[in-house]
């Protein structure tokens, strides 16, 4: 009922752990170590644990609201790929879903595929996040 009062930046972060959500359950289960992060995320951007079990339980009913400018797609898709490592086991829909997210939140179809390896790359390889969102800059133009 309230949740016309709620701010652009809110209805963005839910909708961001909604992603995360579908993409912890794309290969059937949601494991115990994604759910953390995901909370992590939550709690990060101002949301309360349970308020993240509930948008992930209830993640159907959350309107889309897509991120204004690069710099936060890069941050959706990078917490979506980080998210799929969370479990130690890469699985090609998971992989999939995040290339498609990727192209859902703005970023050319002809450099999804790029984008999504190098984060991955990335991440395995200890960078940060702002060391990956440097080196994407030179085709993301963030």
């Amino acid at each position: 009922m309230f949740n016309f009062f709620e701010s652009e930046q809110i209805k963005r972060v839910k909708n961001h752990i909604t992603n995360l959500g579908a993409l912890a359950r794309i290969d059937g289960h949601l494991d115990a170590t994604e759910l953390n992060y995901i909370i992590a995320v939550g709690q990060k951007n101002g949301l309360k644990p349970e308020d993240v079990r509930a948008l992930i339980a209830n993640g159907e009913k959350v309107q889309i609201h897509l991120p204004e400018n690069d710099s936060e797609r890069f941050d959706q898709i990078y917490d979506l790929v980080e998210m799929m490592l969370a479990d130690g086991i890469v699985d090609d829909n998971e992989m999939e879903f995040c290339m498609m997210m990727a192209s859902k939140l703005g970023f050319r179809k002809a450099i999804v595929g790029v984008l999504v390896r190098k984060i991955q790359m990335g991440v395995k390889d200890g960078f940060t996040r702002e060391q990956i969102k440097s080196e994407s800059q030179s085709f993301l133009k963030l």
